[in-house]
C-alpha cells in the first residue's frame, strides 16, 4: 500500500482555498478548453488596453536589469506623489511612497506590520479577509445594508469603537467599491473622516477604481483625514495593466514609521518591483492628453454598459440603483426566491453553479464578498467585451455626447448577452432545460 506524505501546513492555511475570483477565471478557461462557451463575468479584470503611450515606455525600458530601491524607483514616487496631488489634492511627499508587486500584495504586508483589529464592510473584495486569516488577525466584519449602497456609516464607526475607544483598528475603505461599484459623497467622507478621527482608526483608502469614477468626480477622504489614511493604487484597474502587477502605497508624514516597518519587510521578501513596469510607471501617473482621453473613453463605455445591465434586470424584476464607477454590480436575486427554492437553490454559491451550468455565464457568489450563504446576492463583473474595439468605437462619438443601448448592445461583447441569458434562464426555465 502506498504510504500517504507527510502533508505539514501552517493551522491558517489549511483549508484556504484559492482566491475566488482567480478560481472561477481557471474554471472558466477550463470549460472554454473544452469547447464549451462561457461568458466570463467573474474576474473583474479591466478588458481595455494599456495606453499606448505607456506600452511603449514599456519597451523603451525592456532593458532595466537592476534592482531598484525597495521604497521604488525614485522617478515613479514622484511621480505618484504628483499624481495624488494633481487629482486628489493630496500633499503626498515622494518619500512617503511605497511601490510593490501589486498594491495586494502591499496590503499584505500592512496587515503584518500593523498590530491592530482589521475592519472589513461586508459586502468587500474577496482578498481582504483571507489575508488576515494567513495572518492570524482578528476580523471585524462591519454590516452596511444594501438599502445604503452598502456604504459605511459614522454610525457604524460609533458603534463599532465607543465600548473600546483605544483599540487599534484597521478599516479596509473601498470605493468605487468592488462587488458593487457604489462610491461616497464628499459629504459622507467629511462625516466619516470625523468620527475615525474621533477613536483613531487607520484607514487604508483602497481607490484602485477612483480613475473609473463615472463623472471622473472622485474624492479622496485623505482631503479630510490625511493623518490617518494610506491612499491605495497601482495600474491594474484603470490602467489596463493588472498583470504588470504594480502598486502604490501613499502614507501621510506621521505615519512614517508604518512605511518604514512596512519597507524593512518587503526587503525580505519580494526585494522590489520589476524595474522596466517601474520605468513605464512613470509614464503613466505623469497623465497628459492621450491618458486623459483614454480614461474619459473607458468611463464613457462602463457607464454605458451598467446601465444598459441595470435596465435590462430591473425590467424583468431586480431592484437595482446605478452604480457610480469601476466594473461591477452586486444584484439580489431574493424576487426570485420562491422560484429559485423549488428549482433547489438556497445558497448564492448553489446559484452561480446552476447559471454556470445551464447558461455558460460565470459569476461570483456574494458569501464570497462576505455576504452571508444563504442571502441570494451575486457579483456581475461586466467585463467580457473588446474594450480596444470599443475604446475606436467611442472614439468616433463626441466626448460631450452619452453612449446610448445601441453601443452597449454592439460593443457590449458577453456583458449584454450573458445578462439576457440571465434573465431568460430565471423567467423562462424551460428554454434551457430543453436544449
Amino acid at each position: 500500500m502506498r504510504k500517504q506524505p507527510d502533508i505539514h501546513l501552517n493551522l491558517n492555511v489549511r483549508g484556504l482555498p484559492l482566491s475566488a475570483t482567480l478560481a472561477i477565471n481557471e474554471i472558466s478557461n477550463d470549460l472554454i478548453r473544452q469547447g464549451k462557451p462561457v461568458t466570463k463575468l467573474g474576474l473583474g479584470q479591466s478588458p481595455f488596453p494599456v495606453p499606448r503611450v505607456v506600452e511603449e515606455e514599456l519597451k523603451v525600458n525592456a532593458h532595466q536589469k537592476d534592482y531598484l530601491p525597495v521604497a521604488g524607483l525614485r522617478e515613479l514616487r514622484g511621480a505618484v506623489a504628483d499624481y495624488h496631488h494633481r487629482s486628489h489634492g493630496i500633499s503626498a511627499a515622494p518619500e512617503n511612497i511605497l511601490i510593490g508587486p501589486g498594491s495586494k500584495e502591499l496590503m499584505f504586508i500592512l496587515q503584518l506590520v500593523y498590530y491592530g483589529d482589521l475592519v472589513i464592510p461586508t459586502p468587500s473584495w474577496v482578498s481582504y479577509a483571507p489575508q488576515a486569516h494567513i495572518i492570524g488577525r482578528h476580523i471585524h466584519w462591519l454590516e452596511t445594508e444594501a438599502k445604503n449602497q452598502w456604504k459605511v456609516t459614522p454610525e457604524c464607526i460609533e458603534d463599532l469603537c465607543h465600548k473600546d475607544p483605544n483599540k487599534p483598528r484597521l478599516l479596509i475603505l473601498n470605493y468605487p467599491a468592488n462587488p458593487h461599484g457604489y462610491t461616497y459623497s464628499e459629504k459622507e467622507l467629511k462625516a466619516l473622516a470625523r468620527k475615525l478621527k474621533k477613536y483613531k482608526v487607520l484607514v487604508l483608502s483602497d481607490e484602485i477604481y477612483s480613475e473609473l469614477d463615472y463623472d471622473g468626480s472622485h474624492v479622496s477622504i485623505a482631503q479630510f483625514y490625511s493623518e490617518g489614511t494610506i491612499i491605495s493604487s497601482g495600474l491594474s484597474k484603470w490602467c489596463g495593466a493588472g498583470g504588470w502587477r504594480l502598486g502604490t502605497f501613499a502614507f501621510p508624514n506621521n505615519l512614517d514609521w508604518l512605511m518604514s516597518a512596512m519597507s524593512t519587510v518587503a526587503s525580505e521578501t519580494f526585494t522590489s518591483t520589476a524595474a522596466p513596469i517601474q520605468y513605464a510607471a512613470v509614464r503613466a501617473f505623469m497623465g497628459g492628453l492621450e491618458i486623459e482621453r483614454y480614461l474619459a473613453n473607458s468611463r464613457r463605455i462602463l457607464h454605458c454598459l451598467a446601465e444598459a445591465i441595470v435596465t435590462r434586470m430591473n425590467n424583468a424584476g431586480f431592484d437595482l440603483t446605478m452604480p457610480d464607477g469601476a466594473f461591477y454590480i452586486f444584484p439580489d436575486f431574493s424576487p426570485f426566491k420562491s422560484e429559485l427554492h423549488n428549482r433547489g437553490i438556497h445558497t448564492s454559491q448553489q446559484l452561480v453553479e446552476a447559471i454556470l451550468q445551464e447558461t455558460g455565464v460565470a459569476m461570483l457568489p456574494g458569501v464570497s464578498f462576505g455576504r452571508p450563504a444563504n442571502e441570494l446576492t451575486v457579483r456581475i463583473a461586466f467585463v467580457d467585451f473588446d474594450g480596444a474595439r470599443a475604446l475606436t468605437a467611442a472614439e468616433q462619438v463626441p466626448l460631450d455626447q452619452t453612449l446610448d443601448d445601441d453601443f452597449a448592445v454592439m460593443h457590449g461583447g458577453g456583458c449584454i448577452s450573458g445578462i439576457e441569458k440571465v434573465i431568460q434562464w430565471l423567467t423562462s426555465p424551460d428554454s434551457f432545460s430543453e436544449n
